[in-house]
């Protein structure tokens, strides 16, 4: 048996309320910090944070916070770069097919025709960007319709593949993306409204 003193020092997780201070103190900093930098290479660093840091690292801050708010946002964007950059090929395989059936302003996701590997990768970082340089509720809509056009997409690729457990995984893949994108739509109706802490 544990001494009860002995007990009382062992590491544990954070109070869930200094973990939700932290995500919102460090999402507010680098945010605001960036777009008061007004520095190209400072931009560039903040849109490569997970490649310099770690997913895990960006998790640890921000995978918890409510999906309208700050962290919240900042982390579903974060994870959806992650994602095009690790497998840029499937990301714009199906941002091709999506484009033509997707409820979205196809200029509002900003992809350039025809969309590559190369393409998908550049407009990412482009949505990220804007969260420091541009219109952060613009920079959010831009990724909301990102993510449609992904999930139309996803949802296209599911009905031609023949492994039931893959078209599974794959729709499954689809309607998190259209939950992501609504709450980068909130989010960004949030911002525009001053509400997005």
């Amino acid at each position: 048996m544990l001494d009860p003193r002995a007990a009382d020092e062992l590491p544990g997780d954070l109070d869930p309320a200094l973990r939700s201070e932290v995500a919102h103190t460090t999402a507010n900093a680098l945010v605001h910090q960036g777009r008061a930098a007004e520095d190209p290479v400072v931009v560039e660093r903040l849109v490569r944070l997970v490649e310099a840091e770690g997913l895990d690292t960006v998790a640890g801050m921000w995978a918890d916070s409510s999906p309208n708010s700050l962290p919240g946002a900042l982390w579903r964007l974060y994870v959806l770069r992650e994602w095009v950059r690790r497998d840029a090929r499937t990301v714009s395989e199906r941002y091709r097919m999506g484009v033509q059936r997707a409820q979205v302003h196809v200029v509002v996701a900003g992809v350039a025709s025809p969309p590559g590997p190369t393409e998908v990768s550049e407009v990412v970082d482009s949505v990220l960007s804007g969260v420091f340089t541009g219109d952060l509720a613009v920079a959010l809509e831009r990724g909301a319709a990102f993510c449609r056009v992904l999930a139309t997409g996803s949802a296209l690729d599911a009905d031609y593949t023949d492994d039931a457990d893959l078209a599974g995984r794959i729709t499954r893949g689809a309607s998190s993306l259209v939950r992501t994108a609504e709450e980068l739509e909130e989010a960004a109706g949030l911002w525009r409204a001053g509400r997005l802490e």
